[in-house]
């Protein structure tokens, strides 16, 4: 059933960016179709937290103690982030280092405008989408190639 491999890339992609092309290779599906719904998977979890980030937001803040934030590592590096490249760095590192969701909540907490969110996010997906899609199906090509050149010499 099409529908279901379709579903399972867009998941897959909702919560962990590669996982859409790894999943869209296991089920069969061609890159088109796999990058299509890996970038349309990323935009879904965008949207979803981002309608639901202020409501989230305002229930932390309820229910959190009121302990002095601490700044680790991760936060120092998102506010670095933040401060030489603003959304589009935040976008441009969401599928590599981040996951959609999280790169969403950055952005959110910056208080982004939601068009900008969903805007340099739909870029970020379409172009990591094609990058990541290529890459997974070409892997099994490539390594094939390396083996067979290591076993020539």
């Amino acid at each position: 059933m099409e529908i279901a491999k379709y579903l399972s890339v867009l998941v897959a992609s909702m919560v962990k960016f590669i996982g859409g092309p790894v999943t869209g290779v296991a089920v069969g599906l061609s890159w088109v179709e796999t990058w299509l719904f890996t970038a349309a998977g990323m935009m879904a979890s965008v949207v979803l937290v981002t309608y639901a980030g202020a409501a989230l937001r305002t229930l932390w803040n309820r229910y959190r103690p009121s302990a002095p934030r601490r700044f680790t590592a991760r936060t120092r590096l998102a506010v670095r982030v933040w401060k030489r490249s603003g959304m589009v760095g935040i976008a441009f590192l969401t599928p590599l280092l981040l996951t959609p969701i999280g790169g969403t909540i950055l952005a959110v907490s910056f208080r982004v405008s939601r068009s900008l969110i969903f805007s340099y996010m739909l870029i970020s997906a379409l172009f990591w989408g094609v990058v990541f899609t290529l890459i997974v199906y070409q892997l099994p090509d490539l390594f094939n190639r390396f083996v067979s050149s290591e076993t020539a010499k």
